[in-house]
């Protein structure tokens, strides 16, 4: 029997409750396993022309979101954080190229200073958890399917944005 969003949304409220933060390795597994079902991404992603973002499910008990967003070819993310909360990203198709950063200023001054710490592809079913405050940027060189679980409605809280005007962003050589 396939694994549903059913089953990821009760694994979701008992790792969340249980562990917190520590059980965020084993939901990005778990997510991994949901977008092999081919089921859930057609329904997920569903329609000719899907919604760029959609609610699949939020948990009231612990304010988790599990969010379908439909990326454009050539959608490029500045480097920013979701603050106090978390993210799993997981790829369904075309594929995701994930930035890590890491400011090396004290976080009291004004400007940041970032130096990239990592560069990698989510490609289908690949998924990776962030935890709060850890900066990354998303790029999608080519039209994609992405299933974001969130912490908390990102919407309500302060996030953090840097930009290449103020701030001083240095990738590997």
């Amino acid at each position: 029997m396939p694994y549903t969003l059913a089953d990821y949304c009760a694994d979701i409220t008992r790792a969340i409750t249980a562990k917190g933060e520590a059980g965020l390795t084993e939901l990005a597994e778990k997510l991994s396993a949901l977008l092999n079902n081919p089921a859930f991404v057609a329904e997920a992603f569903a329609g000719d022309n899907p919604p760029p973002k959609r609610e699949l499910w939020h948990d009231p008990q612990t304010d988790v979101y599990v969010l379908a967003h439909v990326q454009k070819a050539g959608h490029a993310g500045k480097p920013h954080s979701h603050g106090k909360s978390w993210a799993i990203y997981g790829t369904a198709r075309g594929f995701t190229d994930m930035t890590e950063w890491r400011r090396v200023n004290p976080a009291g001054e004004e400007a940041a200073e970032l130096v990239q710490s990592d560069a990698y592809r989510l490609g289908p079913g690949q998924t990776r958890a962030y935890g709060p405050h850890m900066i990354h940027a998303t790029a999608h060189p080519e039209a994609s399917w992405v299933i974001r679980v969130t912490g908390t409605d990102l919407d309500t809280l302060p996030r953090y944005r840097f930009h290449p005007k103020k701030d001083k962003i240095l990738e590997r050589a």
